[in-house]
């Protein structure tokens, strides 16, 4: 045992000098900078349904500037564009099981509320949920591959019932009526089984099995938890689902359908995020939450043990899909610093295929920052974990200015995955502090529960002390910090100018919420199911917390903002309406503030378009470097208050 411990810490001393002695290297070579149309001729490709014949996998790609629908070779080759949106992006869901018909979806330029799509043989493509104003979502195949299963809330706004349609003519019948405001997670292959939820608070769910046959609705966790459902077995005897009862993380259980028992199936130290069985169900997915990073197993359904995966290294395999017959698998493989490529892999000759390259070749790779998970201690004690990115070319010598990063939610999570936002920012000399402040996800069921009845106070002091243990970094220039922040983060952003107006230098707001009122009583009407929660974590708008929610709304402290301010907002958002970045713009420029505002006409609630995402990074870095940097900054008495419209031809 000796022996074995000296050659791990032999083998651990030379891989730190490994490090060290790359990362000295980074310092002593000049870092090429990258322009932001560089770094967004990346590809971002999603999806992976294997053709009935494992022929070809169809894909989503953004490389025409806005998401389309795209086939490529199982074993790699030339990609084939199948649509041709220059303004919907639109998304690849499946394959259908016996032919090569697709099953597609979109919305209206960001509305959210997307339909269904089948692209025929001969190529047209058709509606297949054109109800207006009503929002479709694809469930599955049934297992005789004749229908399709979808949610759709064309009955009544505020629930989605279950449709099975036939896909020979799409005539539909609904199977399952939601009467009583439960959310449709999973349903058992004969039908029989439908499993559903209710939001109990913004942790917290109920999980219930309704049996079709008997009328029986049965409640499946015993105490106030967290519970989601998994997967039925394929011989629908047993039902899989997470839970976090009794613990900080949610583990995977087994719940027999015939006798009612329980059991314990996988535990991890962090949260079990999904599970899920191949067609055949020769193979069990999990999916773990590990430290704001995805790892995955692929387990022998039948001995529970993990099946041997192909290495890729530093990267990580980020997402997997199995073909129908289970003989291929495709895989995404990326990580901080390197966008996700798709591969497949033959189990039966245990090649694999890479079958995208999705970082542009412009871009050397050793350019980019790899991510390091920290943590540091805020006002109270409590830890704060946070993704750093520190650009190769920082040092004690060459100080470098910061931003505090913070996501949406409320209850989100900044992961170890690529952003070519935050990747561009640290290319031009940025340090990054993406902060998961109490309330985040992925840290157990206290610290996600912290910042409940208290949002833009605690979580905002775990951002100030974000910004101070930057400011405590060698390489970092404490008098240059400031925050960023979308949806949530935006709101953050404002709370953080308004309420701590001294502590950051500039603050970057993408469509953030900035009068909680409106916002919670203005939210769309299909998430009915999850308002009373939200209700119970920020506060009810319609009672005496209207008092505390108007306190903690930036829109009504705009006077206290100093410094200076970028708004970015989609004219199409349905969740923070466009009149929350209008006002609060109108407030700040009262104060002689520099203010910009930068709105978009055909995005939603975040930017996909390759055009605006360009439009929109270079306002922010030249935003930061005018105001932070401050390599131009403006002259004596010149507050500059700038709006752009960008307006697209639809």
């Amino acid at each position: 045992m000796k022996t074995k411990l000296l050659g791990l810490c032999i083998a651990v001393l030379m891989f730190s000098c490994k490090e060290d002695t790359k990362e000295t290297a980074m310092k002593e070579r000049e870092i090429k900078q990258y322009t932001i149309e560089q770094f967004m001729d990346n590809e971002a490709v999603g999806g992976g349904s294997f053709s009935h014949d494992n022929s070809k996998l169809l894909v989503s790609s953004n490389r025409s500037g806005i998401y389309n629908v795209y086939t490529i070779p199982v074993k790699g080759g030339e990609m084939t564009a199948i649509t041709s949106s220059d303004s919907t992006s639109i998304s690849a869901n499946s394959y259908f099981p016996n032919d090569d018909r697709m099953l597609l979806s979109a919305d209206g330029n960001g509305d959210e509320i997307d339909h269904l799509f089948v692209r025929e043989l001969d190529g047209n493509i058709k509606d297949i949920t054109p109800e207006k104003g009503a929002k479709a979502d694809f469930y599955g195949w049934s297992d005789d591959d004749k229908h399709l299963y979808f949610g759709s809330n064309k009955r009544d706004p505020r629930y989605f019932d279950v449709y099975k349609m036939s896909i020979d003519d799409f005539s539909s019948e609904m199977i399952y009526q939601n009467k009583d405001g439960l959310d449709f997670s999973g349903m058992s292959d004969d039908e029989n089984y439908f499993a559903l939820s209710k939001t109990v608070n913004t942790n917290d769910s109920d999980l219930f099995l309704y049996n079709a046959e008997t009328k029986e609705m049965t409640k499946i966790n015993d105490n106030n938890s967290a519970n989601s459902s998994q997967a039925f077995s394929k011989d629908n005897n047993t039902f899989y689902y997470t839970t976090d009862d009794g613990g900080e993380f949610s583990y995977l259980m087994s719940y027999n359908l015939d006798t009612k028992e329980k059991n314990k199936v996988i535990e991890k130290p962090w949260d079990i995020m999904g599970s899920g069985f191949t067609s055949e169900g020769k193979y069990m997915v999990v999916y773990v939450n590990e430290d704001g990073k995805n790892a995955i197993e692929v387990l022998n359904a039948d001995t529970m043990k993990p099946i041997d995966l192909p290495d890729f290294g530093d990267k990580s395999i980020t997402s997997v899909g199995f073909s129908d017959d289970e003989k291929w698998m495709r895989m995404y493989v990326g990580g901080s610093n390197a966008p996700s490529d798709l591969y497949t892999y033959n189990f039966e000759t245990k090649e694999q295929y890479k079958l995208t390259n999705v970082l542009n070749d412009d871009i050397n790779a050793d350019d980019l920052v790899t991510a390091k998970v920290v943590r540091y201690k805020s006002f109270d004690g409590v830890e704060i974990p946070a993704i750093y990115y520190l650009p190769h070319q920082a040092s004690a010598e060459n100080k470098v200015p910061a931003m505090v990063w913070v996501h949406g939610g409320p209850g989100g999570q900044t992961r170890q995955g690529f952003s070519s936002l935050i990747q561009y920012m640290v290319n031009h000399g940025y340090a990054v502090l993406a902060v998961n402040n109490r309330g985040s996800s992925g840290y157990g069921k206290t610290f996600y529960q912290m910042d409940d009845l208290n949002h833009g106070e605690k979580d905002l002091q775990d951002c100030v002390e974000g910004k101070n243990w930057l400011a405590s970094q060698p390489e970092i220039d404490g008098d240059k910090i400031g925050i960023i922040g979308g949806s949530y983060g935006g709101y953050m952003t404002m709370a953080a100018l308004t309420y701590t107006p001294e502590e950051f230098d500039v603050g970057v707001n993408l469509f953030g919420v900035t009068n909680w009122m409106r916002t919670l009583k203005s939210i769309p009407p299909y998430w009915e199911s999850f308002r009373e929660s939200l209700y119970k974590e920020l506060g009810d708008p319609y009672s005496a917390d209207s008092v505390r929610l108007k306190r903690i709304s930036p829109l009504f402290h705009t006077d206290k903002v100093t410094k200076p301010l970028i708004v970015l907002q989609g004219a199409k958002d349905p969740r923070v309406l466009q009149v929350e970045s209008d006002e609060i713009v109108e407030g700040v420029r009262k104060n002689g503030v520099p203010v910009e505002y930068v709105l978009f006409e055909d995005e939603g609630h975040g930017f996909v378009k390759k055009e605006n995402q360009i439009e929109s990074y270079s306002r922010i870095l030249t935003f930061l470097d005018t105001y932070l940097k401050k390599e131009n900054p403006p002259v004596d008495g010149d507050t500059k208050s700038t709006e752009i419209e960008v307006e697209k031809e639809n």
